[in-house]
């Protein structure tokens, strides 16, 4: 596996293509190193198997968002076929743009969850609950029970299910989903307790040392003016594009504040490790590629912003427009996918049963 930190930036730069390109043949490449990131590293994880749920949502949401945007969105030239106008809402003309249109909302929401099944299934969730900063324990451990429910919830749905297959048990009908909703839930009150038994068996949040009211109340006050400075700022970038310096310097200077208030609370929470885990050239290769991938997507909006978008609705093309760099930009997305695996680090065994320990003992 990959450092915690690697896997951060590849989401980052996965994450950022997904969120903000709108272009389907984009997304494609998106999704598709995202597969190839899951077939090489996720599926020998436990919590591989989770990438078929997130898919199957995706799909689900994708298939419902091409009906959805045709019946509602009566514009384009390409008719294939009317509706009485007597129909609330959905009466008028089906367009083939308005389908083309649902199809590219409903990929960027497939390519966004195959990101983050893919970062799910590859990830160190317990890594990744250290690699949060100091004083955001608490939170950190909220997140990370979060991420890890739904993968965990689907893994003891099919254990259930195969113990109950081979009793003999068929799902006919609603009344079977009861011998299989009772146990489940029963998991899971079950690895509540004993997740809660071992935090307080380990001493969570003991270390911690209250800071002086005064001192809390200006940290209060300065987190507060952080967070309205950067939205300040994102504020004037989005509406005021001519004063995009200030905007600019009003949310880094936010940032900075944020960052600097972070590392002064976190002075005051101890924290011990058993051990460290190694950076190595592989962590080194994969973090320099997310940051160019940032970069470029970044640049890209500046220079060739007429291809990051795609609308099919007259006067633009039916077709999307594409690129050559901004897709050879995207294609190291799939590093993880390529790069040899990791040498095993000293004590290796040991950190294996460990992990197998703590997992357990969660």
């Amino acid at each position: 596996m990959y450092h915690t930190w690697a896997w951060v930036a590849w989401l980052a730069a996965a994450a950022l293509p997904a969120f903000t390109l709108q272009n389907p043949l984009y997304l494609a490449l998106v999704l598709g190193a995202a597969w190839l990131v899951y077939t090489a590293l996720g599926r020998s994880t436990p919590l591989g198997s989770s990438w078929g749920a997130f898919v199957r949502i995706g799909v689900f949401f994708l298939a419902l968002s091409i009906p959805f945007n045709a019946l509602s969105i009566h514009a384009g030239r390409i008719v294939l076929f009317r509706l009485p106008e007597t129909w609330p809402i959905v009466g008028g003309v089906i367009t083939l743009e308005a389908i083309l249109a649902g199809a590219a909302n409903g990929l960027a929401l497939l390519a966004i969850l195959a990101v983050f099944a893919a970062f799910n299934a590859g990830v160190d969730h317990y890594q990744l609950l250290r690699a949060t900063p100091a004083f955001l324990f608490q939170a950190g451990v909220v997140v990370s029970i979060a991420i890890t429910f739904v993968p965990q919830m689907v893994l003891a749905a099919r254990e259930i299910r195969q113990a109950q297959r081979i009793r003999g048990h068929r799902l006919r009908g609603v009344r079977d989903l009861l011998p299989l909703i009772i146990p489940l839930l029963a998991n899971g009150l079950e690895r509540a307790i004993q997740l809660a038994e071992t935090m307080e068996a380990r001493g969570f949040g003991g270390t911690q040392t209250p800071a002086p009211r005064r001192q809390a109340l200006w940290v209060q006050l300065g987190t507060l003016a952080a967070l309205v400075s950067l939205l300040g700022g994102l504020f004037i970038l989005a509406y005021y594009p001519a004063a995009a310096t200030p905007g600019w310097a009003l949310a880094g200077m936010a940032v900075v504040g944020l960052l600097a208030l972070f590392w002064y609370q976190g002075r005051g929470v101890r924290r011990s490790r058993y051990r460290r885990p190694r950076w190595e050239a592989r962590d080194t290769a994969l973090a320099v590629t997310s940051v160019l991938v940032i970069a470029a997507v970044a640049g890209a909006r500046f220079l060739a912003p007429a291809t990051l978008y795609y609308s099919p609705y007259p006067p633009a093309d039916l077709l999307p427009a594409f690129n050559p760099l901004i897709g050879a930009a995207l294609l190291p997305l799939a590093l993880p996918a390529l790069l040899p695996a990791g040498s095993e680090t000293g004590g290796g065994h040991e950190q294996a049963g460990a992990r197998s320990v703590a997992h357990d003992s969660f």
